[in-house]
């Protein structure tokens, strides 16, 4: 579904990604792993246009894209939930859904019963200001509002990040569930080891920027892998 070649971005003067090449399948889950500062977050704002990548190649589903701005990256079917959620504290739960409807058709301009079973609460609130919400509930949310999008790509980036643990869980549920459609791609940011090694099927760890080791859960071991990230 995804495969970069040789992607860099600068940040002014200083060199954040270093020549990225790596793939992400329909049906898998892919985990971007490494400790903080190696440029996980930066790899997520390059993909999905937040920021300009300064070279190299993107292709997504088969087709070339250029260097294209957030909107644009979505309207070809890249979802993406950003670090700290991003969702509007003044609209309601859900005119914050809404907003994704600017990428659909106006005849999908709905909400599917989906999105209340894999998401009760949202259902409860769908009135309440999201501003409102608690860290957990807003996580939920802009999942919610990703997957209104319909996306071949879907960006997560640190899910889990001040998130109680039963949300967790039911965040991790609705990560195997998406997988096991096996219509969308999904790449995972995660410091949470144990949740992402659960999850991932293929793992690509970065150092300074660059790949360090990537490979599949079936070639990198638990011990291998803990033991490269927490270094």
């Amino acid at each position: 579904m995804l495969k970069t070649r040789d992607l860099t971005l600068h940040y002014g003067g200083s060199q954040i990604l270093n020549g990225i090449d790596m793939e992400a399948r329909a049906g898998e889950v892919t985990c971007i792993m490494g400790t903080n500062g190696v440029g996980k977050t930066s790899l997520l704002k390059a993909l999905s246009g937040t920021h300009i990548r300064s070279g190299g190649e993107i292709e997504l589903d088969g087709e070339q894209l250029g260097r294209l701005a957030p909107q644009a990256m979505a309207k070809r079917g890249l979802g993406y939930v950003p670090q700290g959620r991003m969702i509007f504290p003044l609209l309601t739960v859900r005119e914050n859904m809404e907003t994704a409807f600017a990428c659909l058709p106006k005849s999908e301009h709905f909400i599917p019963d989906e999105i209340y079973e894999l998401f009760p609460v949202l259902k409860d609130f769908l009135h309440r200001r999201g501003g409102d919400l608690s860290g957990g509930q807003q996580q939920q949310l802009a999942i919610a509002r990703a997957m209104l999008m319909k996306p071949k790509l879907l960006l997560l980036d640190e899910p889990t990040e001040g998130i109680q643990p039963n949300i967790i869980q039911q965040i991790g549920r609705v990560i195997s569930y998406l997988r096991e459609r096996g219509d969308m791609a999904i790449i995972l940011v995660e410091q949470y080891f144990d949740f992402a090694h659960d999850l991932g099927d293929r793992f690509y760890v970065l150092k300074r920027g660059a790949v360090a080791m990537e490979g599949t859960k079936q070639t990198l071991t638990r011990e291998t892998l803990r033991e490269v990230v927490s270094v």
